[in-house]
């Protein structure tokens, strides 16, 4: 192809414009891959967060959402009134009462089952979401789509898209960390907390309950103060160096940046992570020494810990999905809530004796919820059923900053099946954490191929004003 001069120079007057821009750009990425505290949208309720995520899908007609018709029509058939809504049919049974006896509690009269006697003493500084609803029956896709928007891999987690609005308030510690169970990985692993197309310094950070909390944090051989220091002040300078000399490069920043944190975290996570200097009345609260309760418990004991040292979002997970009770549901779901039932209660109850309370936002939950109709074990007994999975009402709650504590909110169908009232979508959920955080979901977004990826993506997000004080 010819070109004239005029043509020639016009191409390479902006190619070098392009050229500028980009780098301009990348510059900008590259300051906004930092964990410096920002500037939130408006006034923010909470600071930090705790995400207690129930992987599984707790049952809400056993827990929070007590159904008397269930009782009335217990054994009546209805599965094929919901013969679509059913994930594994051939093992679908009848109506199913709930196995627990409920109780008011409180001056809000919340009603709570048995099976969390514990939480229920705290139901005045709650907040439930009776009619949640989400889109996928299915576990992966539902725990995807309410840790990160979408209903597959590849996206940012919740944390770290409130660690990218808000960095941290504490350098020496990561801003979004993970307590996962030390008896395994929940569903989706540690894609649960990845960064996706976020710089990777905005994933979450994975610390150890018990023993050094990270491995490999403390140096084999201990070496005088001020030769370590010449030692990282040389380092720090021949990373500079190198980092002038490849700008743009987030994967490069993020490896640079978590070196310089694991410097300084030898001593901030030591320290944040030892529950020893906590008091005996203190750990024998959370349930810290004793079983089911010692593992959950230290991780929210851990979580409360951290929050007080500024730590942005705090998330916990219980080893593979407890909450998962397809059959024995009455001795499984008890053993689900007598692991976590009084750690919880305690961490509630201690951020609010130490003044975190109202700075601290409290969000616990499934990816979706149950059934009111019986699922079957293999031998067809009545005495071992559960309940099988189901996308169209499950039961969460709020408490701490922002959060008008003894509210229900939202109610369900007369069997539990569905949410019929005030409606709570999962975009919906994660407006509402973001703004208690000052962050509106709309200006909270990444330029990506011409479009602005956001928490909620496309979906209509509404922020639930009916729980905040």
């Amino acid at each position: 192809m010819s070109m004239n001069r005029r043509g020639f120079f016009h191409r390479v007057s902006g190619g070098i414009c392009g050229a500028a821009l980009l780098h301009l750009l990348g510059e900008d990425r590259l300051r906004a891959a930092d964990l410096r505290p920002r500037q939130s949208h408006f006034a923010a309720k909470a600071r930090s967060v705790i995400h207690l995520f129930m992987n599984g899908g707790p049952s809400q007609m056993d827990l929070f959402d007590p159904k008397p018709m269930l009782d009335k029509h217990h054994g009546r058939p209805y599965f094929d009134k919901i013969a679509g809504e059913v994930e594994f049919i051939k093992d679908a049974g009848a109506l199913m009462r709930s196995p627990f006896k409920f109780v008011r509690h409180g001056k809000c009269g919340a009603w709570v089952s048995e099976v969390m006697p514990h939480l229920a003493g705290m139901v005045d500084d709650l907040a439930f979401i009776r009619s949640m609803f989400t889109t996928n029956l299915t576990h992966e896709p539902a725990i995807y789509l309410i840790h990160t928007g979408k209903m597959g891999p590849g996206r940012p987690a919740l944390g770290s898209w409130v660690v990218y609005g808000l960095g941290s308030e504490n350098q020496n510690l990561p801003a979004y960390v993970v307590l996962d169970d030390p008896l395994g990985l929940p569903v989706n692993g540690v894609e649960n907390w990845q960064a996706g197309f976020l710089p990777p310094l905005f994933q979450g950070t994975r610390f150890r309950s018990t023993g050094s909390p990270v491995l490999n944090l403390r140096p084999d051989v201990d070496r005088p103060t001020d030769v370590v220091q010449e030692e990282r002040e040389l380092l720090s300078r021949l990373d500079q160096l190198h980092k002038r000399q490849r700008p743009g490069q987030p994967n490069l920043d993020a490896r640079i940046a978590s070196y310089e944190l694991a410097a300084r975290m030898q001593l901030a996570a030591t320290d944040a992570l030892d529950i020893s200097r906590e008091s005996r009345a203190t750990r024998e609260m959370y349930g810290v020494g004793r079983e089911p309760t010692d593992s959950y418990a230290r991780r929210c004991l851990i979580a409360r810990r951290l929050v007080e040292r500024g730590v942005r979002f705090v998330q916990l997970y219980i080893n593979g999905q407890i909450w998962d009770n397809h059959t024995a549901l009455a001795t499984d779901l008890k053993t689900a809530c007598d692991r976590t039932d009084r750690p919880i209660a305690a961490l509630l109850r201690d951020l609010k004796q130490r003044g975190l309370f109202d700075s601290t936002l409290v969000v616990w939950g499934g990816e979706f919820g149950r059934l009111p109709i019986a699922q079957l074990p293999a031998d067809k007994n009545e005495r071992k059923a559960g309940r099988d999975h189901n996308k169209n009402a499950f039961c969460t709650w709020m408490a701490g900053g922002g959060i008008k504590g003894g509210t229900t909110y939202g109610a369900t169908d007369e069997l539990g099946l569905a949410a019929v009232e005030d409606r709570v979508s999962v975009p919906d959920w994660h407006a509402t954490i973001l703004h208690l955080l000052g962050l509106h979901h709309d200006q909270l977004f990444v330029e990506q191929h011409g479009l602005k990826e956001k928490l909620t993506g496309v979906n209509e997000a509404r922020v639930v004003k009916g729980i905040l004080a």
